[in-house]
């Protein structure tokens, strides 16, 4: 179990040095691109890309905006998507995809601190995957949280849906499936929701449900809820966000969890 193969990106960073990677997971070839600092690795954050193909692609701009000296960037593109093989299965067996990447690297580095950052689509993904793994914490950011939410309030998308999942109504396993917080305990790594009050691509009912059912749960939460935000905040939100986000993790760590990190 390992990474099979590395092809060296043109990405220019003092810090780090960026891989497009191969692994394989169920005998398919999968990509993602990597980050690897200089230094000793402390930190792993696994970030897991919304879209679908070339719609919210992983780039290396979005890895960086997560990186410090001692910390080791990753996302898988999933299977089907940018090179990889076989088909995108929208929160099926691509969840393996994530599963297997994450057990290469804490096999590498064991003593490491594992966040994952689950945006958009990635949301539910992360959601799905994170309290079998080991994990630290886990950040959905925009993301998806129910997937019945996501064909109600997202029309445009009804087609792909029936397609890639079913229809609610009679597909009513494969939805099930696709449930994730009725899974999540009350001792799952703790989470941090960050949404943004006027994204239009994910609605802020994703965010304040999964927190309402983590409340009734149990369950470690805090909430980011930016009040003027869209899916993707605007620059001088992004900086605030993204410390937010980093302190998290840096709490985590510490074992120093705050009671509030609302931020507007």
């Amino acid at each position: 179990m390992d990474i099979i193969s590395k092809k060296r990106m043109p990405i220019d960073v003092t810090t780090h040095v960026f891989d497009e990677i191969t692994y394989e997971v169920d005998g398919l070839h999968v990509k993602g691109l990597m980050g690897i600092p200089k230094d000793e690795v402390t930190r792993i954050v696994m970030y897991l890309r919304g879209g679908k193909g070339q719609v919210g692609k992983v780039r290396a701009a979005r890895l960086l905006q997560f990186v410090d000296p001692h910390t080791l960037v990753i996302a898988p593109y999933y299977r089907g998507n940018n090179g990889s093989e076989g088909k995108d299965d929208f929160y099926g067996d691509d969840l393996n995809d994530v599963t297997q990447l994450l057990s290469i690297l804490t096999h590498q580095y064991p003593h490491a601190f594992v966040h994952m950052i689950g945006f958009s689509r990635g949301g539910l993904q992360g959601l799905l995957t994170f309290q079998d793994l080991p994990v630290h914490s886990y950040i959905i950011w925009g993301g998806v949280s129910d997937i019945h939410l996501m064909y109600q309030e997202r029309v445009d998308l009804r087609g792909m849906l029936r397609r890639m999942v079913g229809h609610p109504k009679k597909d009513i396993e494969a939805y099930d499936k696709r449930d994730a917080i009725k899974h999540i305990t009350h001792d799952a790594p703790a989470i941090l929701i960050i949404h943004g009050y006027q994204d239009q691509q994910v609605g802020i009912q994703q965010a304040q449900f999964l927190a309402q059912s983590l409340t009734e749960i149990g369950a470690v939460h805090r909430t980011v809820y930016q009040q003027r935000e869209g899916h993707v905040p605007r620059p001088f939100a992004l900086t605030k966000v993204l410390n937010q986000l980093k302190q998290w993790m840096t709490d985590i760590e510490n074992n120093q969890l705050k009671d509030n990190y609302d931020v507007e």
